[in-house]
């Protein structure tokens, strides 16, 4: 009796991990909808990685919670030490947003000077794995790095207002920018965002027409597009959401008890006493965003901090060109969620959306079977649909830019 309990235990741990490697699930390119543009033609033809079969390492890479967690835990594999110089910018609030810059390590493929203003993930900077290895790679390519530290996320550096950095918040993003074009006035842009860092600055883009100036085109990788959507699905146990909500809170409450004294110093005892209570009782980022989030830009309520906060109310007025990156596996991101850059895309022609079969959050290792290399499919995307935007504006057409389709060319010729 006892040894056929052990052999079920055994055969259902093993039902288990065969279940989470995933193995017989198949590789493909990714699924791509866009409009037949002779940009879009160009870009597919010119980032080959868009069009082939992404294979991730054997054992373990077509689970996406594998891709997840070795990401979340170790970001990447030998990851380099890019030099950096940190840059400080005071807000009109009080406030002091702090961005890296990286210069490039060659001249750019074009002898163009082009800069990537990068915005990472939730409670993310420019020291965490992921982000030195995509910096280092992006340098060697010719590109200048600015990485924008989220406000509150370095341990280092102390807030100077009673503010960090939010869901949607654009105010960092757009004076690292600022800074950006005022200090290299013959650079031009190109945007990327990670995760919550693609709801910035997508959010941003779309949020002003001038924010699109001297912008090539934006790069988001595993954004959710709208958090008032996302938060219903956010509670779920499918694919074990709810555990990920539960981590990624617990992160939160680390973040903003290390600033305590800057956030609540001026409130009341009482008040502080409150906040504080709800803080260390919250199990999901919903009730962290409703208690202490929402309140940093007076919203009346979660519904109405979701809503103004995601990018979904201010994308389709990006007309620069967008590379819209998904994982199916991703287990953060709903697949009801990707209706929004699968419309966009179909609606819109400087958009494409690419969705892959594997990759997980922000993951998209690749390798042969088990070690995964230093460089991600991501990284290889996100600079080869750069390097071929690049090209596309060195020689296209002179009717023909980023922002035009087909039609619009015709129109101005005639």
């Amino acid at each position: 009796m006892f040894d056929g309990m052990k052999l079920a235990a055994v055969a259902t741990v093993l039902y288990i991990i065969v279940r989470c490697l995933n193995l017989k699930s198949p590789t493909a390119p990714p699924d791509l909808t866009y409009q037949d543009t002779p940009l879009n033609r160009f870009l597919l033809k010119s980032c080959p990685q868009l069009t082939k079969e992404y294979i991730p390492p054997l054992l373990w890479g077509k689970s996406g919670h594998l891709q997840t967690a070795l990401y979340g835990k170790l970001g990447r594999v030998s990851s380099p030490h890019p030099s950096g110089i940190r840059k400080y910018l005071p807000m009109q609030d009080g406030a002091t947003a702090t961005f890296d810059l990286f210069e490039p390590l060659g001249d750019h493929r074009t002898g163009d000077d082009i800069t990537m203003v990068i915005c990472p993930g939730i409670g993310n900077h420019s020291e965490k794995h992921y982000i030195r290895t995509f910096v280092d790679y992006a340098q060697k390519d010719g590109y200048r790095c600015a990485v924008l530290n989220h406000l509150g996320a370095l341990p280092n550096i102390e807030l100077t207002s009673p503010r960090m950095f939010t869901y949607g918040c654009t105010w960092e993003f757009a004076a690292m920018v600022g800074y950006i074009k005022r200090a290299y006035p013959q650079t031009q842009l190109i945007v990327v965002g990670f995760s919550l860092g693609g709801n910035i600055v997508c959010k941003f883009l779309g949020e002003n027409r001038t924010n699109q100036e001297r912008v090539l085109c934006c790069v988001s990788v595993c954004q959710g597009y709208s958090a008032l959507r996302a938060q219903e699905t956010f509670l779920q146990w499918d694919q074990f959401r709810r555990f990920y909500n539960f981590l990624m809170a617990d992160n939160m409450k680390k973040i903003i008890l290390s600033h305590r004294h800057s956030l609540f110093g001026g409130s009341s005892v009482k008040m502080i006493d409150a906040d504080l209570s709800r803080l260390y009782t919250a199990t999901s980022l919903m009730q962290i965003d409703d208690n202490i989030m929402r309140k940093f830009h007076g919203h009346s309520s979660l519904k109405e901090y979701y809503e103004k906060e995601s990018c979904v109310h201010y994308i389709h007025n990006v007309n620069v060109p967008l590379l819209l990156v998904n994982s199916a596996d991703d287990p953060l991101v709903h697949d009801s969620l990707l209706t929004i850059p699968r419309t966009l895309s179909a609606k819109k022609p400087n958009v494409i959306f690419a969705l892959t079969l594997h990759g997980g959050h922000l993951g998209f290792f690749e390798g042969a079977v088990l070690f995964p290399q230093p460089l991600t499919w991501m990284d290889k995307v996100i600079v080869g649909y750069a390097n071929a935007m690049c090209q596309w504006e060195k020689q296209k057409p002179p009717c023909q830019s980023g922002h035009l389709s087909e039609s619009s060319c015709t129109e101005e010729k005639a």
